[in-house]
C-alpha cells in the first residue's frame, strides 16, 4: 500500500522524486522519505506526516544526486516514527519496500545473534541487513539481492541502491505492483505510473517474481530463476495522467463531479445508438490465447470485491440475475480463497478493483484459476496486475482516482456490471428486446441526469450543516438500494469517521431499531418500484421513535416528502439504474459533513488508496 519511486539517470534525482512522491501520496501518508546518491555518499531524509514533513527537511540540507529512491508509507509493522520511515540503510545498502515479509521476525532473530544492530520495527530492515550481510562477502551488488530473495517469504516490491555502485539500482517484486518508465537516457521505478507518467509515456510492467537491474548498459530482466527475460513497453494512455484539482478543493469532491464524464467513457464504443444494444466486440478485451470462449453462456457467476467493489458487486448480482437470468453469488475478495469455494467449469469469476492491484482480490483470482474458472477483471487501472492476469479485462475508464475514497469508481463499476449483464442478456435471449431497447436508451441518459443532479449540491450541504455533529448514522435500502445503504454508510465512515451502519430496511427490526432516538440520522433511500410501499412503512417505523429521516427519493414523492425531515430528489429513472444516481447525493452528504467537520477528506487517517496487502 506503501508508494514507491527510484529515478537513475542524468538529472537531479530528488526533484523528480518529490514529484513522484507527491502522485503517491495517496497510498500512503504516515511518513515519507528520500535516500540518494551524492559525491560518493549515501544520503537519507526522512519525516513522520505528510509529504511537507519530508519537503521542509529537505529544503535545510540537499545535495544533487543522479540516482535515488523515495517512499511513501503506510505503516503495517512499526508506529508511524522517523526511525521506521523508509528508505532503510543496513551498512552500503538502502532499499524501500512495499508489502509484508512474512518470516521477518525469524530472519531478525537470526540476524541479531549474529550481531547486526536494528534502528527500527519494521520487516523492511531485516531485507536490508540481509542483502548487505551477503554483499560484504565479496559478491555483485545484484547477487547479494538475488540471493537473498530466496530467502524471504511474503510480498514485496522492492527498489534497491548500494553506496558503492552509484551507476546501478534494482528492482524486483514478487506479489506487489511494480513498473518501470523508460526516458531518454534515464529510467523510473514506481509502484504506479502516475508517479512518472508526466516524465515519460512508456511503461514496463513486471510481472510476478521479475528483477529489473539498472546500470550503465541500460535495463536488464531476470525471471524469478535468474533467466534473461525481453520485456515490450507500454504506451500510457491520456487517461492515467494525474490530473490536479483544479477549481475544486479536494479530489473527492473534484472526482464526485466527474462522475457524468467517467460514465460517458465506459460506455464509448460499447453501445450501439442506432441498433439501441450492446457491443460486444467493443466491451472486453481477451488475452489471445484464449480465443473466443463464449463466457455469457456460463452457468454461473462468482463476483469477488473489496469495499466499494464489494458493494458494486451486491448490485451487479441483481443485474446478471433480473436480466440475464445467470444464478450469481457474490464474496468478500478477503473471503473466498479461505472457505475453499466448490468451483466447477462453466463458472465465470469476475474480480472487481479500482486500482487492478487489490491483494485479496488477485489470491481470489488466482484461487478460481488453479482450479480450472474462466475469469474476468472490471478495473481502471490499464496494465494493473489484475488486468494482465485475467483472462478478459472490462476497463470502467474512470480515469484517475487520487482521493481514497472511492466515488466515480463505484458508479462506473455499476455501469460496466449493466453493461456485462444486457450483453449476456442478448446473448442469451433473455432480455426482451423492448426492454433491451428501453435500458439502452436510459442508460445512454444517465450522464445528463448526473449533470442535473448536481444542482443539488448545495441543497446537500445544507443538510450537512444540520448533521455534522451527529456520532452516529444509519443507512437503510431495500432491494438494489440495500448496498447503496452500504455504500453511503462506508463514505460516511472513512472520510468524517462518523460511526455509520447500512442496513436491508427490512432488517431494522431485528436490530437497529434500538438505536433509533431523536438524536439518531436515518439515511432512507426511496425508490419507485416493487418495494417503495415497505420503505415507507420503514420510514414511518422510524418516525414513531423520534428519529431524523434524510430521504433520497425519484423525483417528486410528496409522501415521502411529507414523513422526512429532509429530502434530496434524483431524477427519474428505470428502477435497473436508479442506484447509479442514488449514491451521488450519499458521496456529496459524506464530503460536506467530513468539510465541516475539518477532516482531511482526500487522505482520511489509516487509510490508503490501494490496499496491496492483505
Amino acid at each position: 500500500m506503501c508508494g514507491i519511486i527510484g529515478y537513475i539517470g542524468t538529472r537531479d534525482a530528488t526533484p523528480l522524486l518529490i514529484e513522484g512522491l507527491r502522485r503517491l501520496e495517496y497510498r500512503g501518508y504516515d511518513s515519507a522519505g528520500i535516500a540518494y546518491l551524492s559525491e560518493g555518499r549515501l544520503k537519507i531524509q526522512r519525516a513522520v506526516g505528510k509529504l511537507s514533513s519530508l519537503e521542509a527537511v529537505l529544503s535545510r540540507d540537499l545535495s544533487p544526486s543522479h540516482l535515488g529512491i523515495g517512499h511513501t508509507r503506510w505503516a503495517t509493522h512499526g508506529k508511524p516514527t522517523e526511525e521506521n520511515a523508509h528508505p532503510h540503510r543496513a551498512g552500503a545498502i538502502a532499499l524501500i519496500h512495499n508489502g509484508i515479509i512474512e518470516n521477518y521476525r525469524v530472519l531478525r532473530d537470526t540476524l541479531v545473534a549474529s550481531g547486526r544492530d536494528f534502528s527500527s520495527e519494521t520487516d523492511t530492515e531485516v531485507i536490508a541487513h540481509l542483502i548487505d550481510r551477503r554483499y560484504q562477502t565479496g559478491v555483485s551488488f545484484k547477487q547479494a539481492v538475488s540471493e537473498t530473495l530466496t530467502q524471504i517469504e511474503g510480498s514485496f516490491a522492492l527498489c534497491i541502491i548500494c553506496e558503492d555502485e552509484p551507476q546501478q539500482m534494482i528492482a524486483v517484486r514478487r506479489g506487489s505492483p511494480l513498473t518501470i518508465g523508460m526516458g531518454s537516457k534515464e529510467f523510473f521505478v514506481a509502484s504506479d505510473v502516475q508517479a512518472f507518467v508526466a516524465q515519460t509515456s512508456e511503461a514496463i510492467f513486471l510481472d510476478d517474481g521479475e528483477m529489473a537491474h539498472f546500470s550503465d548498459n541500460g535495463v536488464c530482466f531476470y525471471d524469478a530463476e535468474g533467466r534473461s527475460q525481453s520485456k515490450q513497453a507500454t504506451t500510457l494512455s491520456h487517461d492515467q495522467s494525474f490530473t490536479g484539482k483544479g477549481t475544486f478543493r479536494h479530489f473527492m469532491q473534484k472526482e464526485i463531479h466527474e462522475q457524468s464524464r467517467a460514465i460517458m467513457d465506459t460506455l464509448f464504443g460499447r453501445v450501439s445508438q442506432q441498433a439501441e444494444a450492446v457491443c460486444p466486440d467493443d466491451l472486453i478485451q481477451a488475452a489471445p490465447s484464449l480465443g473466443k470462449v463464449d463466457l455469457a453462456r456460463s452457468r454461473r457467476i462468482l463476483l469477488v470485491g473489496c469495499g466499494t467493489s464489494w458493494h458494486s458487486a451486491l448490485i451487479g448480482k441483481f443485474f446478471f440475475e433480473a436480466i440475464a437470468g445467470i444464478p450469481t453469488e457474490v464474496d468478500i475478495a478477503s473471503e473466498f480463497r479461505y472457505r475453499n469455494p466448490p468451483l466447477s467449469k462453466g463458472d465465470l469469476l469476475i474480480a472487481t478493483s479500482q486500482s487492478g492491484e487489490t491483494a485479496d482480490t488477485l489470491a481470489a483470482l488466482r484461487e478460481a484459476q488453479i482450479k480450472g474458472v474462466q475469469t474476468l477483471a472490471i478495473c481502471n487501472v490499464v496494465g494493473s496486475t489484475l488486468s494482465r492476469e485475467a483472462g478478459r479485462v472490462l476497463y470502467t475508464r474512470a480515469g484517475p482516482e487520487i482521493a481514497v475514497a472511492s466515488t466515480k469508481a463505484f458508479t462506473t463499476q455499476l455501469v460496466a456490471f449493466f453493461l456485462l449483464a444486457c450483453f449476456f442478456g442478448q446473448t442469451r435471449k433473455t432480455l426482451p428486446v423492448k426492454l433491451r431497447k428501453q435500458l439502452v436508451r436510459e442508460l445512454l441518459a444517465i450522464p445528463h441526469k448526473i449533470d442535473i443532479l448536481m444542482a443539488q449540491e448545495q441543497a446537500v450541504a445544507t443538510i450537512a450543516k444540520q448533521y455534522f455533529r451527529c456520532r452516529d448514522f444509519l443507512f437503510l435500502g431495500r432491494n438494489l438500494h440495500y448496498p447503496v445503504a452500504l455504500e453511503g454508510a462506508l463514505k460516511l465512515k472513512e472520510v468524517s469517521y462518523i460511526h455509520a451502519e447500512g442496513y436491508p430496511a427490512g432488517e431494522m427490526k431485528h436490530g437497529p431499531i434500538a438505536l433509533i432516538d431523536e438524536h439518531m440520522p436515518v439515511v432512507v433511500i426511496v425508490p419507485r418500484d416493487h418495494v417503495r410501499e415497505k420503505v415507507i412503512s420503514n420510514i414511518m417505523e422510524v418516525k414513531a421513535r423520534d428519529g431524523k429521516i434524510i430521504a433520497v427519493t425519484h423525483g417528486d414523492d410528496a409522501e415521502a416528502a411529507a414523513l422526512a425531515d429532509a429530502v434530496i430528489s434524483t431524477p427519474e429513472v428505470s428502477p435497473y439504474l436508479s442506484p447509479i444516481l442514488t449514491v451521488i447525493p450519499l458521496q456529496m452528504l459524506a464530503y460536506h459533513v467530513a468539510l465541516l467537520r475539518g477532516s482531511d477528506i482526500d487522505q482520511p487517517r489509516n487509510l490508503a488508496k490501494s490496499v496491496t496487502v492483505e
